[in-house]
């Protein structure tokens, strides 16, 4: 992998998720385990596309991809492998366009290894665009509750539990289905056409995922050239400060770590990988 690859670090979290989707998302977005933020969909949107360009998400979720493409001036189609995560992406369109929105926006429900056939043919070499993250693993932060003498309760922490999502296919699995999806992605680009993915490593058994670094190679085994390697940060900066934004349960597995002796510090930012058609 080129170790010259431009870089440069997004301030993408100078307001919390919270505040970020207020008012611009329905309600019920919040029951999605592992939304991308809002402002990184903005900046990777606005940094890699043009209004009137045509923007694609294989993995949508909720549809963060596609509302602020719509917003933006652009158009955008998604892919969401789960039903009622995709009728929730529809109504954030839905809610999207009753704002203001301009751009068009449709959501298919389907597997997004295979988006390239589920797209529309007339799409394919027209997409400026494909803008999206997958799933780590099959339970993630969610949300928690303190419950007064009970300790805290989880819940939405959950993708699915359909053993053919990609949230429990395992990691060998995971980089397998990226890679026919990237493939597939290839097929949609236009010319100098961009695939940006957000990313981060996890800790498993002790040892840390390198799966940014993973995915920046299989992309390129895909067709697609390695553009740049940014940092999204998930914390916000006041002057030369951090402002902490780590979720509960992100706090709780440090505490835990070091409390066994094993240091760990907290994630404080997203890998933001981007390819270039060729």
């Amino acid at each position: 992998m080129p170790t010259d690859l431009p870089l440069s670090v997004w301030p993408t979290a100078q307001q919390p998720a919270r505040a970020q989707r207020k008012g611009r998302y329905v309600e019920l977005s919040g029951t999605h385990p592992a939304r991308m933020l809002p402002a990184i969909a903005q900046r990777a949107i606005a940094s890699y596309s043009h209004p009137g360009d045509l923007v694609v998400d294989p993995m949508c979720g909720i549809g963060t991809t596609l509302v602020e493409a719509v917003h933006s001036g652009r158009d955008a189609i998604g892919v969401e492998y789960e039903q009622p995560w995709a009728e929730l992406a529809r109504g954030n369109l839905a809610h999207a366009r009753s704002e203001g929105a301009t751009g068009h926006g449709e959501v298919i429900c389907g597997d997004g290894r295979h988006v390239a056939s589920l797209v529309d043919p007339a799409a394919r070499g027209l997409v400026a665009l494909v803008l999206t993250s997958p799933p780590y693993g099959s339970s993630l932060h969610g949300q928690v509750k303190a419950i007064p003498g009970a300790g805290v309760r989880k819940s939405h922490d959950r993708y699915s539990t359909d053993p053919a999502n990609l949230a429990h296919v395992g990691l060998a699995g995971l980089l397998d289905a990226m890679r026919v999806m990237l493939t597939g992605t290839a097929v949609l680009l236009r010319r100098g056409g961009f695939v940006a993915m957000t990313l981060r490593p996890w800790w498993r058994g002790g040892r840390l995922i390198d799966l940014p670094g993973a995915l920046a190679r299989i992309g390129e085994e895909a067709g697609l050239v390695l553009h740049e390697r940014n940092v999204a940060l998930l914390c916000g900066l006041r002057d030369d400060q951090l402002v902490p934004r780590a979720s509960f349960f992100a706090l709780e597995q440090v505490r835990r770590a070091r409390a066994r002796g094993v240091p760990r510090l907290v994630t404080a930012h997203e890998d933001l990988v981007v390819w270039k058609a060729p």
